[in-house]
């Protein structure tokens, strides 16, 4: 199966703007996508980070198409800093992360991540770690509960959370069709979207600490930025785009609106140190959303680093 064309390219290469001599990372490289968009807008130098080893066969091309201006790191781009300075790199011009499963991924059945095919209950974005079957089979009912509720918003978590207990203490539960058929079970059918899709949403999340991740890389990001790069994200559910939404605001000096479930802790350190330009987000155009569905749901957001140090 060919990837899928990546959500938003051209709004993000308008934003990211790679110019000539520059260095870049992709954070989240995927199916190369973006990475191989940078190298063809520009004579630069791309980093592509991502934690899943299969990705490293698209990597693969982007090295014989592009000998000496691509690289791939194995990693999680939380770790961007340590990972490119092992390169000599401490600087760059420009990042873009694009935040959570991919196509690729919801594809295969064997990675667990989608309700769609049955396959193992896994959803774990590397191959290591714990996978989403040993959460759901061990995991008391009101962690499984606030799981639902607090990384995939569903409001029938706690009910949810009592019938999967109630079911594993029969049968483990393995399969990704035997967790979607019990949730569907509590939930029952209301309109197009399938009732599993907030549940699975939560456990993925938790399952690969995702919003950890991104808190963190967007800090990496920052001290990795020289005074004028931008930094771009791109982001599929309200969850995440607040997370980045309160990083820029913070970083530009204007705190907004708090979630009470993922307070941001602001810094003293945090002066000014980035500016938005107008509009403040992007969604995706009705073209590319009759083209690509899953670029219904997609949010980008930008910001500059000032052209001035910082101390």
């Amino acid at each position: 199966m060919m990837p899928h064309k990546p959500v938003m390219l051209d709004e993000m290469l308008t934003s990211l703007a790679p110019k000539d001599d520059g260095i870049y990372i992709d954070g989240t490289f995927g199916a190369g996508g973006y990475s191989r968009a940078i190298l063809r807008a520009a004579d630069c130098q791309v980093y592509a980070i991502d934690r899943d080893p299969s990705t490293r066969k698209f990597a693969e091309r982007l090295e014989q198409e592009f000998p000496d201006r691509f690289v791939w790191l194995m990693g999680n781009f939380s770790d961007m800093c340590s990972l490119v300075a092992m390169h000599g790199v401490h600087a760059v011009d420009g990042i873009v992360l694009d935040i959570g499963v991919s196509s690729m991924q919801l594809d295969e059945p064997e990675r667990g991540f989608s309700f769609r095919h049955d396959g193992p209950l896994d959803m774990r974005m590397s191959d290591q770690g714990t996978n989403a079957a040993d959460i759901v089979n061990t995991a008391s009912e009101s962690e499984l509960a606030d799981i639902f509720y607090y990384y995939g918003e569903e409001k029938m978590a706690r009910r949810i959370a009592t019938a999967i207990v109630e079911s594993r203490d029969a049968t483990p539960i393995t399969r990704t069709h035997q967790l979607a058929e019990i949730i569907r079970g509590v939930v029952g059918r209301h309109g197009k979207t399938d009732p599993a899709t907030r549940s699975f949403q939560g456990l993925r999340i938790y399952v690969n600490h995702e919003f950890e991740s991104l808190e963190n890389g967007l800090k990496a990001a920052e001290s990795m930025l020289a005074p004028g790069g931008r930094l771009v994200v791109v982001t599929f559910h309200s969850l995440e785009d607040r997370i980045v939404k309160r990083f820029t605001h913070s970083r530009c000096g204007k705190l907004g609106e708090q979630s009470r479930h993922l307070p941001y802790q602001q810094m003293e350190s945090d002066a000014p140190r980035f500016f938005l330009p107008k509009p403040e987000k992007l969604t995706a155009s009705d073209a590319e959303i009759d083209e690509n569905p899953r670029s219904r749901s997609a949010t980008m957001r930008m910001m500059i680093h000032n052209k001035r140090e910082v101390a």
